[in-house]
């Protein structure tokens, strides 16, 4: 009986040092799958979803959602493996075990270290698997100085409503939901429907405001009722005044938790 391989994620915004890794991890460990490649953490909390990798590679400094915010989305359901350029943090952070640490430029041997270690803690079944630290994730966050920096966020969304050209404000903005092609913006005073992906708006809408629940889905906090937690680590948000109900997806659980 042929065995299934183990499959990986890697998450990095460049490139190359990306494609690297998966070409050294092809030649020590002929039995990963790297089933997808992800530039920010946004993208890895997206591929996570759809592919259930049980290794995640993930760069620490990222555009957007970084490495540290996408690993509280994945904690515990996968094992954690952080790239960084900062190796005096890093190795402070990972001694402890429970997450290990690929410092720029890594080489082979490093690299090996680590698919020795994933290997042994993968063969040991799921119990073997630690759920990372919320805590030492957020101190981590902080020592390397990935708080969110302060920006102009978007004030205003544009929207064809019949003949007319709408400047919806977003503090209006119930929710936004996306299928292929277009994002249905919801707001106090109707709906409409515009040419912008999700990724993009949560890139541009204010991260304490804004939250994006599912990959398809972002929903303004202002405008929840409530949250109502169902069974195996699945959640439902109810917005004021409106009869939607909005599932969230597993790996944006932990931005409910922590409020």
């Amino acid at each position: 009986m042929t065995e299934m391989p183990v499959t990986a994620l890697i998450a990095d915004d460049e490139p190359l040092l990306r494609e690297r890794l998966a070409a050294h991890l092809a030649r020590l460990w002929p039995g990963l799958q790297v089933v997808a490649q992800a530039r920010n953490g946004r993208e890895a909390l997206e591929a996570f979803d759809q592919h259930g990798p049980q290794v995640a590679f993930l760069d620490v400094h990222m555009p957007g959602l970084n490495g540290i915010e996408a690993a509280r989305g994945m904690a515990g359901r996968t094992e954690i493996v952080f790239v960084t350029a900062y190796e005096q943090y890093a190795v402070q952070a990972f001694e402890q075990g429970a997450l290990d640490y690929l410092v720029k430029p890594f080489d082979e041997a490093r690299l090996a270290q680590t698919v020795e270690r994933l290997r042994r803690r993968i063969d040991g079944g799921p119990q073997a698997r630690p759920a990372s630290d919320a805590g030492l994730l957020a101190q981590l966050a902080e020592r390397l100085g990935l708080q969110t920096p302060a920006k102009s966020h978007l004030q205003w969304i544009k929207a064809s409503v019949g003949p007319a050209l709408r400047l919806i404000p977003v503090a209006d903005v119930a929710y936004l939901r996306s299928d292929e092609k277009y994002t249905l913006v919801a707001w106090d005073g109707g709906e409409a429907l515009i040419r912008k992906s999700i990724r993009e708006l949560a890139d541009e809408l204010d991260p304490e405001v804004f939250v994006q629940i599912h990959r398809s889905a972002i929903v303004n906090l202002r405008h929840v009722s409530q949250v109502v937690r169902g069974a195996n680590e699945t959640a439902d948000v109810h917005l004021r005044g409106r009869r939607e109900v909005l599932p969230v997806s597993r790996s944006y659980l932990h931005l409910f938790r922590q409020m």
